[in-house]
């Protein structure tokens, strides 16, 4: 039985533990909002280049763009994995990776090599432990994810895709579907899917987006004329190019607002868990210290009466 001084100690520590998680807890609920704002600022653009890219399709040949035609066979695939560089998120991160790998090892059994471009420090670790190398990784950027890295991992699967060298590009991210709530998606990269992207991911309804006055909503409406400069061609190529950059942007970002909404479920769980504990430990510090005053009591009694005999 722990004595009046270990129990002390236990609860001191315990307290200690407690004041950093619930300033964890706070640091990230205020990242929540700024990374949840610059989520839904991106949806938007998102949406325009999407429907500036369909346009856009119906004047240029299919056949001009490379990133628009699908294999009949894949061969090779890129997986992309968003993860974070710093734990302490709850399940955040082992969720995201049992997905990649169980991914990965159903690619290898159809035949299909695979690469891998891992985002944070938590992927890349944990892929090099298992001796699968990534052929691009990032650090230090999943709690604020640049457009300069997204644009690096879409040039470089683009130009795998353009070659040849890569026949389908999949990207795994843990979507912010609330601040308490997180959502694993697997999405098509490449070849580029039909459906808009933020239509896929069920953030924003075709009907709820800024744009929908705009759009024409009968299929008997005249479209009119489009004039492209230089050609249509150059402006497909520009807009798929910033599409991409667009999609793989936005799915850093959603897993940023993911990780802070996780993270903060994680410490909100952990102060309850240390609140308990030294509730739990303060009734045994009471009970243990009342035992020794008693005790004390019926020494002093015994020897009272001791000198009386």
């Amino acid at each position: 039985m722990p004595n009046l001084h270990d129990i002390e100690r236990r609860i001191n520590s315990v307290t200690s533990t407690k004041q950093i998680t619930r300033t964890m807890e706070m640091v990230a609920a205020a990242k929540i909002r700024r990374a949840t704002v610059r989520m839904e600022q991106s949806v938007p653009w998102a949406n325009a280049l999407s429907d500036a890219l369909m346009s856009t399709a119906k004047y240029a040949p299919l056949t001009s763009e490379p990133l628009l035609q699908r294999r009949g066979e894949v061969k090779r695939s890129a997986i992309v994995v968003v993860t974070s560089d710093r734990g302490l998120a709850g399940g955040f991160n082992s969720n995201i990776l049992r997905a990649a790998e169980k991914l990965i090892r159903e690619k290898e059994r159809q035949g299909i090599e695979v690469e891998v471009v891992s985002c944070g420090k938590k992927g890349t670790g944990y892929f090099e432990y298992r001796g699968i190398k990534p052929v691009l990784k990032f650090a230090n950027l999943s709690a604020d994810p640049t457009f300069e890295q997204a644009a690096q991992i879409v040039a470089y699967v683009s130009e795998g895709y353009r070659a040849g060298s890569l026949d389908e590009v999949i990207v795994l991210f843990n979507h912010a579907k609330n601040s308490a709530e997180q959502r694993l998606v697997t999405e098509t990269v490449l070849p580029v899917p039909e459906e808009r992207f933020s239509e896929v991911l069920g953030i924003k309804a075709k009907d709820e987006d800024i744009y929908y006055d705009f759009r024409d909503h009968a299929d008997d409406v005249h479209m009119g004329d489009v004039d492209f400069e230089p050609d249509a061609e150059t402006a497909m190529a520009y807009l798929l190019q910033s599409f991409l950059n667009t999609t793989m942007y936005f799915a850093l970002v959603d897993s940023a607002a993911a990780e802070q909404g996780a993270r903060r479920t994680a410490m909100k769980s952990a102060t309850d868990n240390a609140n308990e504990m030294v509730e739990t430990l303060t009734r045994l510090y009471n009970r243990e210290r009342q035992g020794a005053i008693t005790t004390e009591i019926n020494e002093i009694v015994g020897g009272a009466a001791a000198l009386e005999d």
